[in-house]
C-alpha cells in the first residue's frame, strides 16, 4: 500500500471513529428497538430505512480491523461520516432527547446526547 493510500485510510478511520461515538453493542442494541425501525427514508418500497441498514453495516465494521477494510468499506465510512456531519448541522431547538432527528442520528451510529 502506497504511503497517500495508508494516508487516506488512515483518515478515513479517524473520522469514522469520531463520528461514530456508540459502540456496537450500543448500535445493536438500539437497532432492535422499535423506534430504530420507524424512523428514516425507506424509499419507495417501504420496509428498512435506509440509516438502520447503515446501523447494521457500521456494527460490522466497528468489529473490523484497519487492514482488512475494503473500498467498499471505506466508502460506507465515508458516508457515515458525511451523513452524521450534515445531521448534526440540522439539530432543532430544545430537548432532542426523543426526537426522530436524534434516533435517525442514532441509526447511525451517533448519540447525540453522548459526549
Amino acid at each position: 500500500m502506497s504511503q497517500t493510500k495508508s494516508d487516506d485510510v488512515s483518515e478515513i478511520v479517524r473520522a469514522f471513529k469520531h463520528a461514530v461515538n456508540m459502540t456496537p453493542a450500543q448500535l445493536e442494541k438500539w437497532l432492535e428497538t422499535e423506534e430504530s425501525r420507524t424512523v428514516g427514508f425507506k424509499g419507495a418500497t417501504g420496509g428498512e430505512s435506509v440509516g438502520h441498514r447503515s446501523g447494521r453495516r457500521i456494527v460490522r465494521l466497528l468489529h473490523k480491523k484497519t487492514d482488512d477494510l475494503t473500498a467498499g468499506d471505506l466508502a460506507h465510512m465515508r458516508k457515515v461520516v458525511g451523513y452524521v456531519k450534515r445531521h448534526l448541522a440540522q439539530r432543532p431547538s430544545g430537548s432532542v432527547r426523543d426526537t426522530p432527528w436524534r434516533q435517525s442520528l442514532m441509526n447511525w451510529g451517533h448519540d447525540p446526547m453522548r459526549h
